[in-house]
C-alpha cells in the first residue's frame, strides 16, 4: 500500500508539473507574440491540414497588416458583433455569458457562446474548435495572460489579422481582397459589417455569399457600429 501510495504521489506531482510546464510555454508565445507578429496559429494549422487532403499543394490566403491600415469601419463592426464591452472588461464578459447559458437552455441545444474577443483569439491561437471542459479552462488562462501582457489594441489587431473569414481566408487583408479585390484599409462601413457577420460561420458563408440570414445581420451590425468603442 505505501509503495501505492508512494506512486500515486509521483504520478499526481508529474502530471501537475508537465501542466506547469505546458503553461509555461503558452506564456513563452504570448510575451514573444506581443512584439512579433505571429506567423500561423493553430486554427490555420488545422484548416491547411484539412485542405491539403484534398490539395497536397493547397495554401492558405493570408497577409498581415499593422493596426493603422484596417479600416476603423472593421474594427467597429467586429467590436459591435462580437464583444461590445471590448474595452471595458478584463477577458471575460460575465453578463453576455450568463445570457447565452439562458438562450441555449431556452433553446436546448448550443446557439449563442459568450466568448470576448480575447477568449476566441485565445482559441484561435492555440486551441482547436472541439469542446470539452478541458479546452474551455485552458482558452480562460490563455485568455488571462492576454489580458494582462498585451494592450487591447494588440488583442484586437491580432485578432483582426488570424481569424477566419473563409475557406482558407484568414485575416482582414485577405478577406477584404477575397471578397470585395480592395485593400483591409479600403473597406467601408457595409462592407466592413458584412465581414462582421460572416466571422460566426465564415466557411458557409464564403460558399452562400447572398444568404439573406447575413443581410439582416449586417444591417443589424451596421446599425451599432456607431456605439461601438474601439482602443
Amino acid at each position: 500500500m505505501m509503495r501505492l501510495g508512494r506512486w500515486l504521489k509521483w504520478g499526481i506531482l508529474g502530471i501537475v508539473g508537465l501542466f506547469l510546464v505546458w503553461q509555461l510555454w503558452l506564456l513563452g508565445w504570448v510575451l514573444l507574440w506581443n512584439w512579433v507578429n505571429p506567423g500561423t496559429t493553430r486554427f490555420m494549422e488545422i484548416r491547411l491540414g484539412e485542405l491539403r487532403q484534398k490539395d497536397p499543394n493547397a495554401k492558405l490566403k493570408k497577409e498581415w497588416v499593422p493596426y493603422g491600415r484596417i479600416s476603423s469601419h472593421l474594427k467597429r463592426a467586429i467590436v459591435a458583433s462580437e464583444d461590445a464591452k471590448f474595452v471595458d472588461h478584463e477577458g471575460f464578459d460575465w453578463e453576455g455569458m450568463q445570457k447565452a447559458l439562458e438562450k441555449n437552455q431556452k433553446k436546448g441545444r448550443f446557439v449563442a457562446g459568450g466568448s470576448t474577443i480575447s477568449q476566441q483569439l485565445a482559441k484561435n491561437l492555440f486551441l482547436s474548435p472541439s469542446k470539452s471542459y478541458f479546452r474551455k479552462a485552458e482558452e480562460a488562462i490563455i485568455t488571462l495572460m492576454l489580458e494582462m501582457l498585451w494592450s487591447k489594441q494588440r488583442i484586437l489587431e491580432v485578432y483582426l489579422n488570424v481569424i477566419e473569414w473563409g475557406n482558407g481566408v484568414f485575416g482582414a487583408e485577405a478577406a477584404a481582397r477575397h471578397y470585395y479585390h480592395i485593400s483591409a484599409a479600403q473597406l467601408g462601413r457595409e462592407q466592413a459589417a458584412r465581414l462582421a457577420g460572416m466571422v460566426p460561420n465564415p466557411r458557409y458563408y464564403d460558399r452562400n455569399r447572398n444568404a439573406p440570414g447575413l443581410a439582416k445581420k449586417a444591417g443589424i451590425i451596421a446599425a451599432r457600429m456607431a456605439s461601438a468603442d474601439i482602443p
